[in-house]
């Protein structure tokens, strides 16, 4: 299920990026721990990625992952929205 929430949230990545707070550039650099805005990527433990999944959920195959795109500003019901209607509801572009 997980990675199925991650190919949905993959295939909207610039439609997400939209919504995930203005200036998100100027932070999504690819650097210190953030993901490329241009970029899309997910992985175990990785703070430089852009959905974190925690080790013990890959270890016990169930869970939650972090979505580490959003930026500090972002409307948070935005953002809620629009991950529901994509891993939830799998809407696509």
């Amino acid at each position: 299920a997980i990675h199925t929430a991650i190919e949905r949230l993959k295939a909207r990545h610039h439609t997400h990026i939209k919504v995930y707070g203005k200036d998100n550039e100027r932070r999504l650099t690819g650097r210190h721990e953030t993901a490329s805005i241009h970029e899309f990527s997910a992985g175990v433990a990785n703070r430089g990625a852009s959905i974190r999944i925690p080790r013990q959920v890959d270890e016990e195959k169930c869970g939650y992952f972090e979505d580490r795109r959003p930026a500090s500003n972002c409307d948070p019901y935005a953002v809620t929205s629009i991950i529901v209607r994509t891993v939830c509801l799998g809407e696509q572009d």
